[in-house]
């Protein structure tokens, strides 16, 4: 099943990620229109507005979704892409979110040789399970790995049971609290009520 932007809209819009912060056109490329007005022109990462994070940091987080997520979704660099752009207006969530992914990317980098998005997904998985991150518990402001945990992998494994399209997937329309992602990441379940505080933490 594809994953779009739109899944990810729905999923940033129970957030409380409303009132156009996240739009699909966000993603379309430059023109000359929307360049050229005062506040619209993009960095040279292509990045629209100082609150969006950087190219690397989103590609990294695309990079460990292919790895957690279940091997049928298809469309994950659109959907996470528009999902860490939208989960990145809250100021904290993407402080904490960039610190994560680029720590990991320069783990990355100093263990492998390259960044993280480039490595081969079983090199991604193995360096993730080498970090300890499948047997982690997700607190926010602990050790790499378990800042890894909540910030990246259960990040993204709330956003995408909490989608229509990994709803469907997975037989629930609603699926939270649901477990999935590659094998020893099962364990992970979303509770609703912390969304907005602590997004895809888990309860271990």
């Amino acid at each position: 099943m594809r994953l779009t932007r739109r899944d990810a809209l729905a999923v940033l819009a129970g957030l409380g990620v409303t009132g156009g912060a996240v739009s699909l056109t966000q993603f379309d490329p430059p023109t000359a229109d929307s360049t050229g007005k005062e506040g619209g022109s993009t960095g040279e990462d292509g990045a629209s507005g100082d609150d969006t994070p950087p190219t690397a940091v989103r590609d990294t987080m695309a990079a460990a979704a292919e790895v957690v997520y279940p091997s049928a979704a298809e469309g994950v660099s659109e959907f996470v892409e528009t999902y860490v752009v939208g989960r990145a207006r809250d100021d904290s969530r993407r402080a904490a979110m960039v610190d994560a992914a680029t720590e990991l990317d320069d783990v990355a980098r100093d263990w492998e040789g390259a960044a993280f998005a480039d490595l081969p997904a079983a090199d991604r998985d193995r360096l993730l399970r080498e970090l300890g991150v499948d047997a982690a518990d997700p607190v926010p402001d602990g050790t790499l790995s378990e800042r890894l945990r909540f910030h990246v992998v259960n990040e993204l494994l709330y956003a995408f049971y909490a989608s229509p399209t990994g709803g469907r997937l997975v037989g629930i329309e609603n699926p939270i609290g649901h477990p999935g992602g590659a094998e020893s990441y099962r364990r992970a379940t979303m509770d609703e009520p912390e969304t907005t505080d602590s997004g895809g933490e888990t309860d271990g």
